[in-house]
Protein backbone atom coordinates (compact mmCIF):
# COMPACT_ATOMS: atom_id res chain seq x y z
CA UNK A 1 0.00 0.00 0.00
CA UNK A 2 3.23 2.56 1.00
CA UNK A 3 0.13 4.83 2.52
CA UNK A 4 -1.09 5.48 -0.91
CA UNK A 5 -4.98 6.34 0.12
CA UNK A 6 -6.00 6.94 -3.28
CA UNK A 7 -4.80 3.85 -4.76
CA UNK A 8 -6.20 1.98 -1.88
CA UNK A 9 -9.60 2.95 -2.26
CA UNK A 10 -9.28 1.92 -5.98
CA UNK A 11 -8.48 -1.21 -5.04
CA UNK A 12 -11.12 -1.76 -2.24
CA UNK A 13 -13.78 -0.43 -4.64
CA UNK A 14 -12.03 -2.33 -7.94
CA UNK A 15 -12.04 -6.07 -5.83
CA UNK A 16 -16.58 -6.18 -5.53
CA UNK A 17 -17.35 -8.60 -2.81
CA UNK A 18 -14.76 -10.35 -0.52
CA UNK A 19 -14.42 -12.12 2.64
CA UNK A 20 -10.99 -10.67 3.90
CA UNK A 21 -8.02 -8.55 2.51
CA UNK A 22 -4.44 -10.46 2.82
CA UNK A 23 -2.50 -7.11 3.17
CA UNK A 24 1.59 -8.50 2.51
CA UNK A 25 3.35 -5.90 4.51
CA UNK A 26 4.50 -2.06 3.56
CA UNK A 27 1.13 -0.47 4.74
CA UNK A 28 3.05 2.40 5.05
CA UNK A 29 6.29 4.20 4.01
CA UNK A 30 7.06 6.39 0.86
CA UNK A 31 3.36 7.72 0.37
CA UNK A 32 0.86 10.52 2.18
CA UNK A 33 -1.55 8.98 4.36
CA UNK A 34 -0.18 6.02 6.72
CA UNK A 35 -2.34 6.84 9.37
CA UNK A 36 -5.66 7.02 6.91
CA UNK A 37 -4.32 4.01 5.24
CA UNK A 38 -4.17 1.51 8.57
CA UNK A 39 -7.26 2.52 9.59
CA UNK A 40 -9.28 1.97 6.28
CA UNK A 41 -7.49 -1.58 6.40
CA UNK A 42 -8.54 -2.34 9.92
CA UNK A 43 -12.36 -1.57 9.00
CA UNK A 44 -11.86 -4.67 6.91
CA UNK A 45 -11.86 -8.12 7.95
CA UNK A 46 -7.92 -9.08 7.44
CA UNK A 47 -4.58 -10.59 7.97
CA UNK A 48 -1.56 -8.10 7.43
CA UNK A 49 2.21 -9.17 7.72
CA UNK A 50 5.02 -6.87 9.17
CA UNK A 51 7.19 -4.89 6.04
CA UNK A 52 10.46 -3.59 6.39
CA UNK A 53 8.98 0.05 5.69
CA UNK A 54 6.69 -0.45 8.74
CA UNK A 55 9.38 -1.85 10.74
CA UNK A 56 11.35 1.34 10.01
CA UNK A 57 8.69 3.59 10.69
CA UNK A 58 7.05 2.12 14.22
CA UNK A 59 10.66 1.72 15.15
CA UNK A 60 11.10 -1.82 15.29
CA UNK A 61 14.49 -1.84 13.02
CA UNK A 62 16.59 0.56 11.54
CA UNK A 63 16.86 2.22 8.29
CA UNK A 64 20.13 0.62 7.65
CA UNK A 65 20.54 -0.36 3.78
CA UNK A 66 17.50 2.49 2.94
CA UNK A 67 18.79 5.00 0.35
CA UNK A 68 18.53 8.22 0.69
CA UNK A 69 14.82 8.86 -0.20
CA UNK A 70 13.62 6.00 1.03
CA UNK A 71 14.70 6.78 4.41
CA UNK A 72 13.97 10.12 4.42
CA UNK A 73 10.45 9.38 3.71
CA UNK A 74 10.01 6.72 6.71
CA UNK A 75 11.64 9.70 9.25
CA UNK A 76 8.62 11.71 8.05
CA UNK A 77 6.44 8.93 8.17
CA UNK A 78 7.62 7.99 12.10
CA UNK A 79 6.81 11.67 13.16
CA UNK A 80 3.65 11.65 11.46
CA UNK A 81 2.33 8.36 13.01
CA UNK A 82 -0.45 8.40 15.59
CA UNK A 83 0.21 6.22 18.80
CA UNK A 84 -2.78 3.80 17.52
CA UNK A 85 -1.13 3.35 14.03
CA UNK A 86 2.13 2.80 15.80
CA UNK A 87 0.97 0.14 17.97
CA UNK A 88 -0.72 -1.63 15.34
CA UNK A 89 2.26 -1.64 13.45
CA UNK A 90 4.59 -2.87 16.04
CA UNK A 91 2.30 -5.90 16.79
CA UNK A 92 2.02 -7.55 13.47
CA UNK A 93 3.72 -10.67 12.76
CA UNK A 94 6.75 -11.68 9.86
CA UNK A 95 4.43 -14.19 8.83
CA UNK A 96 1.14 -15.64 8.89
CA UNK A 97 -0.85 -18.01 7.53
CA UNK A 98 -4.57 -17.62 5.89
CA UNK A 99 -6.62 -20.75 4.26
CA UNK A 100 -3.68 -22.86 2.49
CA UNK A 101 -1.27 -19.50 1.98
CA UNK A 102 1.86 -18.63 3.56
CA UNK A 103 1.96 -14.66 4.36
CA UNK A 104 5.41 -13.02 4.17
CA UNK A 105 6.58 -9.51 2.88
CA UNK A 106 9.86 -10.62 1.46
CA UNK A 107 10.61 -14.11 1.33
CA UNK A 108 9.66 -17.42 3.76
CA UNK A 109 13.01 -17.86 4.67
CA UNK A 110 13.75 -13.46 5.54
CA UNK A 111 10.10 -12.49 5.70
CA UNK A 112 11.32 -8.81 5.80
CA UNK A 113 14.38 -8.60 4.07
CA UNK A 114 14.75 -11.15 0.88
CA UNK A 115 13.73 -9.79 -2.68
CA UNK A 116 12.26 -13.12 -4.72
CA UNK A 117 12.81 -11.43 -8.50
CA UNK A 118 13.77 -14.35 -9.75
CA UNK A 119 13.36 -18.45 -10.01
CA UNK A 120 16.77 -19.12 -8.87
CA UNK A 121 15.96 -17.21 -5.73
CA UNK A 122 12.62 -18.49 -5.42
CA UNK A 123 13.34 -22.22 -5.61
CA UNK A 124 15.76 -21.76 -2.08
CA UNK A 125 12.30 -20.90 -0.52
CA UNK A 126 9.77 -23.81 -1.07
CA UNK A 127 11.24 -25.55 1.84
CA UNK A 128 10.76 -22.76 4.40
CA UNK A 129 6.74 -23.25 4.08
CA UNK A 130 4.46 -25.94 4.75
CA UNK A 131 1.60 -24.64 2.77
CA UNK A 132 0.65 -25.18 -1.01
CA UNK A 133 1.30 -21.42 -2.07
CA UNK A 134 2.75 -18.51 -0.40
CA UNK A 135 2.18 -14.98 -1.13
CA UNK A 136 5.25 -12.20 -1.07
CA UNK A 137 5.23 -8.59 -2.18
CA UNK A 138 8.50 -6.35 -1.41
CA UNK A 139 9.55 -6.49 -5.29
CA UNK A 140 6.73 -4.35 -6.18
CA UNK A 141 6.44 -6.39 -9.32
CA UNK A 142 3.59 -9.24 -10.28
CA UNK A 143 5.28 -12.37 -10.42
CA UNK A 144 4.44 -16.17 -9.74
CA UNK A 145 6.77 -19.28 -9.27
CA UNK A 146 5.96 -22.97 -10.09
CA UNK A 147 7.58 -25.94 -8.06
CA UNK A 148 6.10 -29.33 -9.82
CA UNK A 149 5.74 -32.06 -7.84
CA UNK A 150 7.55 -34.37 -9.05
CA UNK A 151 10.33 -33.10 -11.32
CA UNK A 152 14.07 -33.31 -10.73
CA UNK A 153 16.79 -30.77 -10.67
CA UNK A 154 15.67 -27.05 -11.04
CA UNK A 155 12.23 -27.56 -11.06
CA UNK A 156 10.76 -24.29 -10.21
CA UNK A 157 10.18 -21.27 -13.00
CA UNK A 158 8.25 -18.83 -13.25
CA UNK A 159 5.22 -17.73 -15.60
CA UNK A 160 3.76 -14.41 -15.78
CA UNK A 161 1.07 -12.85 -14.11
CA UNK A 162 -1.36 -11.14 -16.34
CA UNK A 163 -4.28 -8.88 -15.08
CA UNK A 164 -7.78 -10.43 -15.32
CA UNK A 165 -6.13 -13.73 -16.54
CA UNK A 166 -7.02 -16.66 -13.70
CA UNK A 167 -3.91 -18.91 -12.67
CA UNK A 168 -5.40 -22.19 -11.31
CA UNK A 169 -3.62 -23.20 -8.32
CA UNK A 170 -3.24 -27.43 -9.18
CA UNK A 171 -2.57 -29.67 -6.43
CA UNK A 172 0.93 -31.04 -7.43
CA UNK A 173 2.18 -27.44 -8.18
CA UNK A 174 3.01 -25.77 -5.54
CA UNK A 175 3.19 -21.41 -5.99
CA UNK A 176 5.02 -18.65 -4.72
CA UNK A 177 2.85 -15.73 -5.96
CA UNK A 178 3.21 -11.73 -6.05
CA UNK A 179 0.50 -9.79 -6.50
CA UNK A 180 3.01 -6.12 -7.01
CA UNK A 181 2.32 -2.97 -5.78
CA UNK A 182 -1.28 -1.45 -4.71
CA UNK A 183 0.42 1.90 -3.80
CA UNK A 184 3.70 1.64 -5.58
CA UNK A 185 4.08 -0.54 -8.93
CA UNK A 186 6.91 -0.96 -10.63
CA UNK A 187 6.66 -2.86 -13.54
CA UNK A 188 6.27 0.15 -15.84
CA UNK A 189 2.54 -0.05 -14.62
CA UNK A 190 1.23 2.74 -12.88
CA UNK A 191 -1.78 1.42 -11.92
CA UNK A 192 -2.28 -0.21 -8.36
CA UNK A 193 -2.23 -3.97 -8.15
CA UNK A 194 -3.64 -6.43 -6.51
CA UNK A 195 -4.81 -9.78 -6.72
CA UNK A 196 -7.73 -12.17 -5.52
CA UNK A 197 -7.89 -15.47 -4.54
CA UNK A 198 -11.53 -17.49 -5.59
CA UNK A 199 -11.37 -20.12 -2.89
CA UNK A 200 -14.45 -21.81 -4.85
CA UNK A 201 -12.95 -22.00 -8.08
CA UNK A 202 -9.40 -22.82 -6.57
CA UNK A 203 -7.79 -19.35 -8.49
CA UNK A 204 -5.68 -16.61 -8.04
CA UNK A 205 -6.01 -13.58 -10.62
CA UNK A 206 -4.18 -10.57 -10.78
CA UNK A 207 -5.95 -7.27 -11.33
CA UNK A 208 -4.94 -3.56 -11.86
CA UNK A 209 -6.88 -0.58 -11.52
CA UNK A 210 -6.33 3.17 -12.45
CA UNK A 211 -6.67 5.27 -9.43
CA UNK A 212 -6.01 9.36 -9.00
CA UNK A 213 -2.26 9.72 -9.51
CA UNK A 214 -2.24 13.36 -9.58
CA UNK A 215 -4.00 13.71 -5.88
CA UNK A 216 -1.82 11.45 -4.53
CA UNK A 217 1.28 13.64 -5.69
CA UNK A 218 -0.27 16.63 -4.70
CA UNK A 219 -0.23 15.39 -1.39
CA UNK A 220 3.12 13.90 -1.00
CA UNK A 221 4.62 17.42 -2.51
CA UNK A 222 2.51 19.29 0.36
CA UNK A 223 4.22 16.86 2.69
CA UNK A 224 7.59 17.83 1.52
CA UNK A 225 8.52 14.00 0.44
CA UNK A 226 11.32 13.62 -1.95
CA UNK A 227 10.59 14.46 -6.01
CA UNK A 228 11.76 11.04 -7.16
CA UNK A 229 8.96 9.36 -4.96
CA UNK A 230 6.87 11.74 -6.38
CA UNK A 231 8.04 11.12 -10.20
CA UNK A 232 8.03 7.95 -10.07
CA UNK A 233 4.44 6.78 -9.32
CA UNK A 234 3.23 8.49 -12.34
CA UNK A 235 5.34 6.07 -14.58
CA UNK A 236 5.40 3.12 -12.51
CA UNK A 237 9.05 2.66 -12.19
Amino acid sequence: MHANLEALEAVIGAAGQFEQIWCLGDLVGYGPDPNACVALLRRHSHVAVLGNHDGVACGKRSPAGFNPHAARAAQWTARHLTAASRRYLRALPDSAVASDFTLVHGSPRAPTDEYLFGAREAEANFAHFATSHCLVGHTHVPAAFLSVEGRRGNDVHGVGLRPDEPLPLLGRVRMILNPGSVGQPRDGDPRAAFGIYDAGRNEFCAHRVAYDVAATQEKMKSAGLPAPLIDRIAVGF
